[in-house]
């Protein structure tokens, strides 16, 4: 028996049929030169094999009124149950078709009765009208794995060479915090018993510490240390009831010329990324009548990790953060921008991980409350959109000699808000995951001016250094 940490915890309390709680991978693969037709469908029978499978994808959650709601092993995995084989017909299989029926396959919850998760192979796909395509799509539950954790999972279940053509499904092995369930059991209870000595202690501090922040931001004694939650007015499409139906789709820029606009204006991949999504949802914010005033407020998760930490589950927090104030001049966003990630930066280092997770927690609590009750159309969200960054290879991964081309990270709503972005970096290229409910209308158009925003942040740098 594994018990769940709160947060993990929430992730259950908060999912509804509209709202469900898991994280996903699209994988976007072509087949090795020369092989047959049937390669994909010949991979998803080989893949029901590897019925070996390891934690956390034999456990089930179960609730008591006896005890807390905990991780069970299951007895059994029925691989049929979890593994899936599609073929999209043909005039129906394109990139956006793709995204389509990935949408679709998003929507549901997953069954509480079975280990959480589930593989989709997809299969006959055109892209960017190119033939022999195919692609994974990898779905779990939030309290088992954050973006991070399943993203490294993902990747070290596949091969780095086309010719290492052995099959290691990530079903299969093991995990770090998932080793012998007695040694497991006695590193949980030392580690709670530290947690309620020390643990308590950092916790406090570090929540006075941040209210304090907070209360000195709300006065405006301070700028940009951390943005306030709850406090935008604004009326926009990105926010409001999450409702069930999901739309994706995906922008990508080369990393070679993200670095090159880094190595000008010193600045990091997070910089760069959030100046053009800041241009890009203003311009499409404008399409729906719709121009704010004031600083775009975005829900950003941070990795509370210690470096080379490997656990299982969630340890993350979610901070808010201005972006840029209004301006025409993508230089000037940029340098707003990193202006006000620094400062947050500053902010979570010296604070301690336990606080930031606390804070995580009750205003977590406070915008789910709101949306069971049906108000979160009424009540001011805690930011306009989420936008998460998960990094990833630096060089292309294979799966039987298949090269996978694109991977995709496709996240979850959180409460109010109806898009959610998630930054990737793969082998050279920087993908934008855009994933929202059906109510937000052109969200292609919206992937389109991010492309679009770059190009400008471009030429911005490069007239700024010219002068």
């Amino acid at each position: 028996m594994s018990k769940l940490s709160l947060l993990d915890l929430g992730f259950f309390i908060a999912e509804t049929q509209a709202s469900p709680k898991h994280v996903a991978g699209l994988l976007i693969c072509r087949r090795p030169p020369k092989s047959t037709l049937a390669f994909a469908k010949n991979l998803y029978r080989e893949l029901l094999t590897f019925t070996d499978v390891k934690a956390p994808f034999n456990r089930v959650i179960k609730f008591s009124l006896k005890a807390m709601p905990h991780w069970q092993y299951s007895k059994a995995v029925d691989l049929k149950q979890h593994i899936f084989y599609h073929k999209l017909a043909g005039g129906c299989n394109d990139r956006q078709a793709l995204y389509d029926f990935v949408s679709k396959l998003h929507q549901p919850m997953l069954d509480r009765s079975r280990p959480l998760w589930e593989v989709h192979v997809i299969d006959g796909l055109e892209i960017d009208q190119k033939k022999g395509y195919f692609a994974l799509y990898q779905k779990m539950h939030h309290a088992c794995a954050d973006g991070i954790t399943m993203s490294r999972w993902i990747s070290e279940s596949m091969a780095q060479t086309p010719d290492d053509l052995e099959l290691t499904p990530v079903w299969t092995r093991k995990h770090g915090g998932h080793g012998d369930r007695h040694k497991q059991a006695m590193q949980e209870l030392m580690h709670s018993l530290w947690k309620d000595v020390g643990g308590t202690t950092l916790r406090f501090l570090g929540i006075a510490r941040l209210a304090t922040m907070l209360l000195l931001e709300s006065v405006k004694l301070t700028k940009n240390a951390i943005a306030l939650p709850f406090v935008s007015t604004a009326k926009t499409p990105l926010t409001g009831q999450v409702t069930a139906g999901r739309q994706f789709t995906t922008a990508g820029v080369s990393l070679a010329r993200v670095n090159q606009i880094r190595e000008r204006t010193r600045s990091t991949i997070n910089h760069v990324a959030l100046t053009c999504l800041d241009g890009a949802l203003r311009r499409y914010l404008k399409d729906q009548g719709v121009e704010l005033k004031r600083p775009i407020t975005i829900q950003m998760p941070v990795n509370l990790r210690k470096e080379g930490e490997k656990t299982a589950g969630n340890k993350i927090g979610i901070i808010q953060v201005e972006l840029s104030a209004p301006t025409d001049d993508p230089y000037v966003r940029l340098r707003n921008i990193g202006f006000s990630l620094r400062s947050v930066r500053t902010m979570i280092d010296s604070v301690a991980p336990e606080a930031i997770e606390s804070y995580t927690i009750i205003t977590g609590l406070v915008a789910q409350i709101a949306e069971l009750l049906q108000l979160s159309n009424t009540l001011p969200p805690m930011g306009n959109t989420l936008v998460s960054n998960v990094p990833g290879p630096k060089e292309y991964l294979y799966i039987k000699g298949a090269k996978m081309e694109e991977m995709h990270p496709i996240s979850t709503l959180p409460p109010s808000n109806l898009l959610n972005i998630t930054l990737f970096s793969y082998a050279g290229e920087l993908f934008f995951g855009l994933i929202a409910t059906d109510e937000l209308p052109n969200l292609q158009r919206l992937g389109d001016y991010v492309q679009e925003a770059f190009t400008e942040l471009e030429s911005s740098v490069r007239d700024a250094h010219a002068a």
